[in-house]
C-alpha cells in the first residue's frame, strides 16, 4: 500500500520547524554565552585595576554604572521591535559590557577561586532548570504572575535594605531571589521557546533571539550574585 504523501509532507514540515527551533534557540544561547563573556571580562579588567575602579566604585558614578542597566533594559523593552538586527545587536553589546562594569565590585569584595566556584555552580543549576523549561510538556505560564509579583517584591526589599543595611533583611531577599530566578530561568525558557515562529524573516527572528537571550542573561546573573552572597569568599 503506497504511503500517503499528506503524511510524507507534514513530517517534513514537523522537521522543518523542528531544526527551526533548534537553531532559534541555538542562537539566544549563544548571544547569551558570548554576553556573560563579554560582561566577565570587563568586570575582570575593571575589577582588578585600581585605576579603574576606585574612580568608578569610590565615588557617586557608581549609582550611574548601577543603574544604568536597568534602562538599557528599558529601552531594549520599548524600542527592539522597531530597531533593525544591527542596532539591536550593537546595543546588546553595550548592555553586556556595561553590566560587567557593574558587575566589577565582585572581584574588589570576593576572592576569585569563590568567584569561579559559584560560576560553575550557576551555570550547573541554570543548564539543568532551563532543560526542564525547555523539554517539559508542563505548562508554566502560571506561573508568571506569581514570579513577577516575587520580583517586585526583591526590588522594593532591596531599595528598603540600602537605608537600613540589615543582614537579617539581605539573608531573606537572597533567599527568595534565588527561588525566584530559578523559577524565571524554566518560565523564561519555555516562553522563549513558544515565541518561535518558523514564518518569520531573519530580522525578526534575530531580535526574537536577541530578548530572549537578554531574559535569560539577566537570570543567569541574578542566580550568580544570589549564591555569591551565600557562597562567596571575601577578600578580607
Amino acid at each position: 500500500m503506497a504511503a500517503d504523501p499528506r503524511v510524507a509532507q507534514g513530517q517534513v514540515a514537523v522537521e522543518r520547524i523542528d531544526e527551526g527551533l533548534r537553531s532559534y534557540m541555538l542562537s539566544v544561547y549563544n548571544y547569551m554565552g558570548l554576553a556573560l563573556v563579554l560582561s566577565g571580562l570587563v568586570a575582570y579588567i575593571v575589577g582588578t585595576t585600581p585605576a579603574l575602579y576606585v574612580p568608578i566604585l569610590t565615588t557617586p558614578l557608581k549609582w550611574v554604572v548601577m543603574l544604568a542597566p536597568l534602562g538599557f533594559v528599558m529601552f531594549f523593552s520599548f524600542r527592539i521591535q522597531k530597531m533593525s538586527l544591527s542596532s539591536a545587536q550593537l546595543a546588546f553589546w553595550a548592555f553586556a559590557a556595561l553590566m560587567g562594569l557593574s558587575l566589577s565590585s565582585v572581584f574588589v569584595v570576593f576572592t576569585g577561586s569563590s568567584i569561579a566556584r559559584v560560576f560553575f555552580i550557576t551555570a550547573a543549576a541554570f543548564g539543568s532548570l532551563s532543560l526542564y523549561g525547555y523539554t517539559t510538556k508542563r505548562d508554566l505560564s502560571g506561573w508568571g504572575s506569581f514570579l513577577f509579583m516575587g520580583l517586585v517584591g526583591i526590588i522594593i526589599a532591596a531599595i528598603v535594605n540600602i537605608f537600613l543595611a540589615s543582614s537579617a533583611l539581605q539573608f531573606a531577599i537572597s533567599v527568595i531571589g534565588l527561588l525566584v530566578f530559578a523559577g524565571l530561568t524554566a518560565y523564561d525558557t519555555q516562553r522563549i521557546k513558544e515565541l518561535y515562529y518558523e514564518l518569520d524573516n531573519s530580522d525578526v527572528m534575530g531580535r526574537k533571539a536577541i530578548m530572549g537571550a537578554l531574559s535569560l542573561y539577566l537570570d543567569f546573573i541574578n542566580m550568580f550574585m544570589f549564591l555569591l552572597h551565600f557562597m562567596g569568599g571575601s577578600q578580607e
